[in-house]
C-alpha cells in the first residue's frame, strides 16, 4: 500500500516551481486517466500536454525508500510535473482504478530491476585498481603540491600587510592550475585566504584590518599543514598502490577526493536503519566554485552525532539537479554512508522513507544535548589544535537562559557558565541573532541551542552562533 503525503511530494520535486506546476496539472484536470498496478506498487496515468497525444508518466514504488519516477515528456527534470502531478492526484483521492500496467512501461521496470541486480553483484566483486593510472594521478597531485607550497612560501615572503586585491587576483590565476593537479580541495584553501583581500573597501579601518590579519595567518598555518599531511598521504599511496584512501582523517577530502558510496561501504563507514531529524538547512551560492549548495544539518536519532548532508549544483546543471530543501519529518535510512571527518561528518544516502516527528522523536534530541558548556568548549579547543579541523562545529547545548548582559546578547547554562551569541559563522549563512526577540520567550529559557562554534582570534574566546532552538514540541530553526 503507498502511503504518502504532500511533504513526500515536496521532498521528492526538484525544485518549488516543479511542483507547483505538478499540482496545476491537477487543478486543471489535466489528467485523462489514473490507475495503479495489481499490486499497488506502481501509479501511472496518462496526462494532457501541448501536443495530440497525451504523456505517459509513472511513479514505481517498488523500493519505497527510492521510488522511481518515468514520463515520455521531453523534460529533463525528475521527477517531472507531469509525475508530480500523479503524485499529487493520488494524495487529493483523486479515483485510480486498477489497470495491467503498459507494455512499454513494464519493460523499463524489469531492465530497471535487471540493473539493479547486476548493481548488487558487481557491488559484491573486489575492486581493482589500476595501478598504472593512479600512480600518473598522484605524480600530478605531488606536483600540485609543490605549486601549491611555493605559493604559500610567496604569500609568507609578500607579507599579510601587503597584500591587496591585485597581488590576490594574480594568485587566484595561479591557483587555478590546482584543479588541473586534481587538487580542487586545496585550491578551494587558497581561495579562503585570497578573499580575505578582494574587498579592500571592507578593511579600511583598523579593526577590521585586524580581524583580517588574524584569519589571514590561520589560513596560511592551514595551508603549510595541508602542503605538510597531503604530500605524506600521497606519497604513501603512491609506495603502496593498493592503500585504501585514509579514512582516520579528512585529509584525502582536503586534496579533493570524491568519496563514491561503494568507497564508504567498503571501508565500513556505513551505518544501518538510522533515523535522522534535520535542525537547520541554509543554501548559499558558492561564486567561487560556481555552485550552489544546500547544506543541511542533521542529528542522528541513535547516536546523537550531529552529521551534515551537502549537495552541489553547478551553475551549469543546476535546473537538471533536485535542489534540496528544509526537512520537517523523520529521515528514516536503511543505509546510512559516513564520510570521514570531524565532529559533524558529512552523510549521504541512497533512498529513504519518511514519518511525522514525534514527541519521543524530541524528547530524544534534547537527551543528547551537552549540559556543560565547559565540557564542550573543552572538546571544542581540542578540535581547533588541528590546522585541518572543522573550525566551525555544531554542538547541542543544554541552556538555562538567554538574554543580555550590557552590551552582549549571551547563553548561558544552569552552571552559570555563558558564551556570547555571535552573528559571525559561516559567510553564507544568514543572521539569526536578531532573530531571537521574536521568539516567545518561552523559547529563551531551558531549552536546547543548536550552535556553531567559533573560535574569535582576536579575543582568543570561543563563540556561538545560533541556529535552531529545539523544545519538546518543536524545532524554531533560525536558518532557511
Amino acid at each position: 500500500m503507498i502511503s504518502i503525503d504532500e511533504d513526500f511530494i515536496a521532498a521528492a520535486a526538484p525544485n518549488a516551481a516543479a511542483a507547483k506546476n505538478g499540482r496545476g496539472l491537477v487543478l486543471k484536470n489535466k489528467f485523462i486517466a489514473l490507475h495503479h498496478s495489481d499490486d499497488k506498487s506502481l501509479l501511472f496515468g496518462e496526462c494532457q500536454g501541448s501536443g495530440k497525444t497525451p504523456y505517459l508518466c509513472s511513479a514505481d514504488f517498488t523500493n519505497p525508500q527510492s521510488v522511481t519516477y518515468r514520463c515520455s515528456c521531453p523534460s529533463r527534470q525528475f521527477p517531472c510535473k507531469h509525475s508530480l502531478g500523479l503524485l499529487y492526484a493520488y494524495v487529493e483521492g483523486k479515483s485510480f482504478t486498477p489497470s495491467e500496467v503498459p507494455e512499454s512501461l513494464q519493460e523499463k521496470r524489469e531492465k530497471a530491476a535487471a540493473r539493479a541486480e547486476k548493481k548488487k553483484v558487481d557491488a559484491a566483486k573486489p575492486r581493482k585498481v589500476n595501478k598504472s593510472a593512479l600512480a600518473k594521478k598522484i605524480k600530478a597531485q605531488l606536483d600540485g603540491l609543490d605549486l601549491l607550497e611555493k605559493l604559500t612560501f610567496d604569500l609568507v615572503r609578500l607579507g599579510i600587510g601587503n597584500m591587496n586585491a591585485k597581488s590576490a587576483s594574480e594568485i587566484e590565476k595561479q591557483a587555478k592550475l590546482l584543479g588541473n593537479a586534481y587538487l580542487p580541495g586545496a585550491q578551494s584553501a587558497l581561495h579562503d585566504y585570497t578573499k580575505l583581500f578582494f574587498d579592500e573597501e571592507e578593511v579600511k579601518t583598523t579593526a577590521a584590518q585586524e580581524a583580517v590579519y588574524s584569519e589571514a595567518l590561520d589560513q596560511l598555518g592551514r595551508l603549510h599543514s595541508l602542503v605538510k599531511q597531503g604530500r605524506s598521504y600521497l606519497q604513501n599511496r603512491l609506495d603502496d598502490p593498493e592503500l585504501a584512501p585514509e579514512t582516520e582523517t579528512s585529509i584525502a577530502a582536503w586534496l579533493g577526493h570524491a568519496w563514491q558510496l561503494r568507497e564508504l561501504k567498503d571501508a565500513g563507514l556505513v551505518q544501518s536503519d538510522v533515523q535522522l531529524v534535520q535542525l537547520a538547512f541554509n543554501s548559499y551560492d558558492d561564486v567561487a566554485r560556481r555552485e550552489w549548495v544546500d547544506t543541511g544539518t542533521w542529528m542522528n536519532l541513535s547516536t546523537g552525532a550531529i552529521q551534515l548532508t551537502q549537495n552541489y549544483r553547478p551553475y551549469s546543471a543546476a535546473k537538471h539537479i533536485k535542489a534540496e530543501d528544509s526537512f520537517f519529518q523523520v529521515a528514516q535510512v536503511s543505509e546510512l554512508c559516513v564520510y570521514p571527518g570531524d565532529v559533524n561528518p558529512r552523510i549521504r544516502w541512497e533512498g529513504m522513507t519518511m514519518r511525522p516527528l514525534e514527541a519521543n522523536d524530541f524528547k530524544r534530541i534534547r537527551s543528547f544535548a551537552h549540559d556543560s558548556f565547559a565540557e564542550v568548549i573543552k572538546q571544542v579547543k581540542n578540535q581547533l589544535k588541528s590546522p585541518l579541523a572543522d573550525k566551525l562545529p555544531v554542538y547541542a547545548l543544554n541552556f538555562d537562559r538567554i538574554g543580555r548582559v550590557g552590551d552582549q546578547l549571551v547563553v548561558q547554562d544552569s552552571q552559570g557558565q555563558r558564551l556570547v551569541l555571535t552573528e559571525v559563522g559561516l559567510a553564507e549563512e544568514p543572521s539569526t541573532c536578531n532573530l531571537l526577540p521574536l521568539l516567545p520567550s518561552s523559547r529563551l529559557a531551558g531549552q536546547i541551542l543548536i550552535a556553531r562554534f567559533r573560535h574569535d582570534l582576536d579575543t582568543r574566546k570561543l563563540q556561538v552562533k545560533p541556529l535552531s532552538i529545539v523544545t519538546s514540541t518543536s524545532i524554531d530553526r533560525l536558518t532557511y
